[in-house]
């Protein structure tokens, strides 16, 4: 794997410190760690990396100030993957941050990242236009929305959400590519959605479903 530059925006100084330790470790540049939205895109514009790390609630408000600098940064920079890393899910500004352009977006739970490993896998991912998203962020997205939707087609649903095809879709659930297509047949017919073979447009056909009259 080669190695990142890095952007960390995360206001705990003792999460921020051993955020950079592991990702130096792991033979990554992080060419600055910030505690604020305001430094965040400033580091961003000084260094254009090719990921930046956000937590969401950050000074002065501390409410979502680092999901707003994820949307900027993603709207003015389409070239730096942006990797929401936070203890909280913001359902509105996370709405409108994967349902814009999804490549190069993630969003994952701190508490639910168990492995080192798939960390930097899901950051690399993001860094190279791929889409990565806590499967519990995926079922809060969708729960509004999913009401037609099997107990299987959720579990597919979340899959799709983050950016896996229907291989990998088949290999995590241990059911075959044929059974996935339909179930993702089924999945974009109870939606409104045209299917697609494309991962990142298939996030973004089932992101943009939250954005539609029942949002």
């Amino acid at each position: 794997m080669s190695a990142l530059r890095i952007v960390i925006a995360e206001d705990a100084a003792i999460m921020r410190d051993g955020l950079t330790q592991t990702l130096t470790r792991r033979g990554h540049d992080v060419v600055a760690a910030v505690a604020d939205g305001v430094a965040l895109r400033q580091a961003v514009e000084e260094h254009l990396p090719d990921v930046a790390i956000i937590d969401v609630r950050m000074p002065p408000t501390h409410t979502d100030e680092g999901l707003r600098a994820a949307q900027s940064i993603h709207a003015e920079h389409p070239g730096v993957g942006v990797l929401v890393f936070s203890q909280y899910i913001e359902i509105r500004s996370a709405t409108e941050l994967f349902a814009g352009a999804p490549a190069g977006v993630g969003y994952l739970l701190k508490d639910r990242v168990a492995d080192v490993s798939d960390f930097i896998e899901a950051i690399s991912r993001v860094a190279h236009g791929g889409t990565v998203l806590d499967p519990e962020v995926v079922r809060q997205l969708f729960s509004k929305h999913s009401d037609s939707l099997t107990g299987r087609e959720r579990e597919v649903l979340a899959l799709i959400a983050q950016g896996r095809s229907n291989t990998a879709i088949a290999s995590t659930l241990f059911i075959s590519p044929g059974v996935v297509e339909k179930h993702v047949a089924s999945i974009f017919a109870k939606l409104g959605l045209a299917p697609s073979d494309s991962d990142n447009r298939r996030v973004m056909a089932a992101i943009r479903y939250l954005q539609g009259p029942n949002s």
